[in-house]
């Protein structure tokens, strides 16, 4: 293998220690990214924008601090990839919306601002469906992200050209935002771990619906461990952000590493949370890892746990939510493409009086997890219950055989996660006989995004997959 290629093979933590030690420098970790985005994305579209001479600029910065000691942080000369509905300064963001194909912000948004400051540098702007609504990494400004298994098949989406592009070794780390299931489903189809963090956790600014608890920042790594150092330099109190806090724990990477074992962890594992079936052999898949917790001292609990009557709160608030996102932009509604026009228009019919409905039954569903997590540490369940699909489909319509009530239904056992919000993992638990990643969705009560990786971690070291196709 080309010394190069083995670069992009080795995870974040690796590579910043070998930066650190000058046993490489942040230019030669650029380049190596650099021929493997040349080589590999043209197939996969993943990665829309590219900002080579910054990030050329800001990698011999980087090789100069490591030269002269100068200050390095956690992130230190890594490249890394932002969704391209994430403000990057001086770099274009399009939001996947032809109607700002153009567009190049002049400030960060405040996650930007923490990963630089971390060290990281910003290479890539990943692909998106317009203003990240679907869950298909598709839009009429860049075309569909293909899946790395298959690339017949959708990546799944919002953040789907971040878990591409992670994925493939196209980039090391990638930031990706997540309301209904947009990071985690995307790590589950394209066998990486992402992780939607507690509401607050990383500031929003400058999002608009400054106290929107939903949709949250988080990133996409190859490992749990690489997952914890991103999220370490994300999280952190903010002025900027109504709702922002600080995390309880000081590193969640220090205490990823330090977890030895699962002694005394109590585990419930629930098929299906959502009441709309799940695939028996993903099922089966995530069924097995979850048992294989045992081994390292866990107790682990097949539950009834079923939260579907959270599915109609959710989609009450989805649509509200979609019309407070765009509210700004209504005058330009006739120009949205189908999918973002659509939702909107869905919400503009929500009342006050559905809002106050779905806002009761949303808090009886947060109960019914708060009772759950009385009992156990987390919970285990299928990140998605269907395997990849076909890229050239807006988005699966059956399961088993039933057809789903609503087109989002699908996502559901992720997005009922959202509405409560709660933090929630996705990890590689194995592949399904033809070879395509099934993601384990692992959801804890509030703050507990280190326990969260933790068994993350165990869970992927037990069931390891391997890694795409090279192309």
């Amino acid at each position: 293998m080309p010394a190069g290629r083995s670069l992009t093979r080795k995870s974040a933590r690796e590579l910043a220690a070998l930066i650190r030690s000058r046993a490489i420098s942040p230019v030669e970790v650029l380049d190596a990214h650099l021929d493997a985005i040349e080589r590999i994305n043209p197939t996969l579209n993943a990665i829309v924008t590219l900002a080579t001479e910054q990030a050329r600029t800001a990698a011999r910065a980087a090789e100069e601090a490591v030269v002269s000691g100068g200050k390095q942080g956690a992130l230190h000369g890594l490249p890394i990839g932002i969704k391209d509905v994430t403000l990057t300064a001086g770099i274009r963001t399009t939001f996947g919306s032809p109607l700002f194909k153009d567009n190049v912000p002049t400030e960060d948004a405040e996650v930007v601002r923490r990963l630089k400051a971390a060290g990281a540098i910003v290479l890539a702007k990943t692909n998106t469906p317009e203003f990240a609504t679907g869950a298909n990494t598709v839009n009429e400004l860049f075309g569909a992200t293909r899946n790395p298994w298959n690339p017949e098949l959708s990546p799944a989406g919002s953040s789907g050209g971040s878990a591409v592009a992670v994925a493939t070794g196209m980039l090391p780390l990638a930031q990706g935002t997540d309301f209904g299931c947009s990071i985690r489903i995307p790590a589950a189809f394209c066998g990486i771990v992402g992780i939607r963090p507690t509401p607050g956790l990383t500031p929003n600014y400058p999002m608009p619906l400054a106290w929107d608890p939903g949709q949250v920042h988080g990133p996409l790594a190859r490992t749990a461990e690489d997952a914890a150092l991103m999220l370490d330099a994300m999280v952190g109190f903010s002025r900027l952000s109504p709702i922002s806090t600080a995390p309880p724990w000081s590193s969640a990477l220090d205490i990823v590493e330090r977890t030895a074992d699962m002694k005394g962890l109590r585990v419930a594992y629930a098929s299906d949370i959502a009441g709309i079936g799940v695939d028996s052999e993903i099922d089966a898949v995530c069924s097995k890892a979850a048992e294989g917790l045992r081994d390292l001292g866990a107790t682990v609990e097949p539950v009834p746990f079923d939260v579907s009557e959270g599915r109609d709160p959710y989609q009450t608030w989805r649509g509200a939510w979609m019309v407070g996102q765009q509210f700004q932009r209504m005058s330009m509604l006739a120009q949205f493409g189908p999918n973002l026009k659509g939702n909107v228009e869905a919400g503009l019919k929500v009342n006050a009086l559905d809002l106050a409905k779905a806002e009761l039954a949303r808090q009886q569903v947060f109960h019914r997890f708060r009772e759950l997590f009385d009992k156990y540490d987390v919970l285990l369940t299928p990140a998605a219950p269907v395997r990849p699909y076909p890229v050239t489909m807006n988005f699966p319509n059956e399961i088993n055989g039933k057809t789903f009530e609503n087109y989002v239904d699908w996502i559901a056992p992720a997005f009922l996660i959202t509405l409560v919000s709660l933090p929630a993992g996705s990890v590689p638990a194995g592949k399904t006989k033809d070879g395509l990643p099934v993601g384990m969705q692992i959801v804890a009560p509030r703050f507990e995004e280190p326990r969260i990786l933790a068994v993350a971690k165990f869970i992927q070291q037990q069931n390891p997959i391997g890694t795409p196709p090279d192309f």
